[in-house]
């Protein structure tokens, strides 16, 4: 939110530009300009949140008068939905490849505001590594022809704070130590152009599916197994 003295209010409420914090301005404007919770006029979320769930392991009751699912195990991915709204994503090259979408942070959050998260209720098997139930934040290492899932147990902040080491906002403050799995991607051009980024669950059975990121003319996806 832009002040009528030409400052800006971040996510925290800090006012930006003034003489008190014109010190951290450059990483909290960063944060703001790519993928805060900053608001549209009319107050809307500019990435509004979103979510993709699915359910393995259930069975249908049928004793009744209609079929009701029990005993799934739900696994579901939050994260923040970015709008495309013109930008060329995935451009440039070497170092400068996927700088639109993530210009400092070490890798990208693969969403908006904070961390995409994964929540499992089930194990899940990807790249042969067994991620056991629970929450994890999920990252992409982007490289030209060569994303590379991340699954980490860093915890996600609410609200970005530099301060707080054992937490990360979005992607700032990640670091590999608490990886869990790291997997290529498959990399596939679209026929069309999704404006709005969103993950999904997809060719899902009680086996196992595949998880997918689509925005733009891009799918990334990474294929999972439903652990015993």
């Amino acid at each position: 939110m832009v002040t009528s003295s030409g400052g800006v209010i971040g996510t925290t409420g800090i006012l930006l530009g003034g003489p008190i914090h014109m010190a951290v301005r450059p990483v909290i404007s960063t944060v703001v300009a790519f993928g805060s919770m900053a608001l549209a006029q009319g107050g809307r979320p500019l990435s509004p949140a979103g979510s993709s769930a699915t359910q393995v392991g259930g069975k249908y009751d049928t004793s009744g008068a209609e079929p009701v699912y029990r005993n799934g195990k739900w696994i579901e991915i939050t994260y923040g939905r970015p709008i495309r709204r013109g930008r060329n994503l995935f451009g440039g090259s070497g170092a400068d490849y996927g700088k639109t979408v993530n210009p400092d942070a070490p890798v990208w959050r693969a969403g908006a505001n904070e961390s995409t998260q994964l929540k499992t209720e089930a194990p899940l098997v990807i790249n042969g590594k067994t991620i056991a139930p629970g929450t994890y934040t999920m990252f992409i290492d982007l490289k030209p022809n060569n994303w590379t899932l991340i699954v980490s147990t860093w915890p996600a902040q609410k609200d970005f704070n530099p301060d707080d080491k054992t937490a990360v906002f979005g992607a700032y403050g990640y670091t590999p130590a608490k990886d869990v799995v790291r997997a290529p991607m498959k990399l596939d051009v679209l026929p069309h152009s999704h404006d709005q980024l969103s993950w999904e669950f997809l060719d899902v059975t009680d086996a196992g599916g595949t998880i997918a990121l689509i925005w733009e003319k891009m799918m990334a996806s990474v294929a999972f197994k439903v652990g015993p």
